[in-house]
């Protein structure tokens, strides 16, 4: 996927998680900013599936290679590389930001293995949230504030959208449709193609051979649609090609996306 964070086992942009309190954050405050230093140089992001549609209009939509994969949006074609925020995290203007990215710093998380229920945490490092003279109010008194409240149903939205996610990818899955992924873009003035790998893609042969009865399910629910989003959305790597030697880094060929 994108690159690891210091912590390996936090999902990426997170280097810590601290539960959200009112007794130790009583009067901390979230700052608004004007960069996303978190996504310099994330070149993969995660995606949900209700974002396919707008994702799908910037970036390339795959899906992460191995075990348990997971929709990406490409935002660069090599590790390290955006090519829609530059090295001070000023992201291009009009791009789609994936809810991923947009909940930075919260996200939910259990307490403890055993814990049942899932509680609002966030990264202490972000320097978004703290006890800042300025800001939009964390707690109200002892209860959360609107804004808290707003952040809680966001990253509700999020792990509900999560699961919805992990059933498509299921359903794929169960009729064979992913299939590792290569693209070869060639420049112009190059011998050698620059040859894209270590994603999966859908089969276009064998979403032709699903059943009928299988389609029309997938077209009431929803899924079909989704489906050609992503097949539609890969026309977009000669796109990222582009940005990324506008932006004087050259694409290195024969890259295999991590996992």
């Amino acid at each position: 996927m994108a690159s690891a964070p210091q912590n390996p086992g936090l999902p990426i942009f997170y280097k810590d998680l601290v539960p959200l309190n009112s007794r130790d954050h009583a009067t901390w405050k979230s700052r608004s900013v004007d960069k996303a230093d978190w996504l310099v140089g994330q070149h993969a992001i995660p995606l949900t599936v209700e974002e396919f549609p707008q994702a799908g209009r910037f970036f390339p939509i795959v899906f992460s290679s191995g075990d348990d994969s997971v929709p990406l949006a490409l935002m660069g074609l090599n590790e390290g590389v955006n090519v829609f925020v530059d090295a001070e995290g000023k992201v291009a203007e009009n791009v789609y930001i994936p809810a991923y990215a947009r909940r930075y710093p919260f996200m939910l998380a259990r307490l403890n293995p055993q814990a049942e229920e899932l509680s609002l945490c966030f990264d202490p490092t972000s320097g978004l949230i703290g006890e800042f003279e300025e800001g939009a109010a964390l707690f109200d008194g002892d209860q959360p504030s609107e804004t808290t409240t707003g952040m809680l149903g966001f990253c509700e939205q999020f792990e509900q959208a999560g699961l919805r996610t992990g059933a498509f990818v299921k359903e794929l899955e169960k009729h064979g449709l992913l299939i590792e992924g290569e693209v070869a873009i060639q420049q112009e003035g190059s011998e050698q193609p620059f040859v894209y790998r270590g994603f999966k893609m859908v089969d276009q042969a064998k979403l032709q051979e699903v059943r009928g009865d299988v389609l029309r399910g997938w077209n009431q629910s929803g899924l079909l649609p989704l489906v050609f989003a992503h097949l539609f959305s890969l026309d977009l790597m000669r796109e990222i090609f582009g940005r990324q030697v506008a932006m004087g880094v050259l694409p290195q060929p024969a890259v295999t996306l991590p996992a």
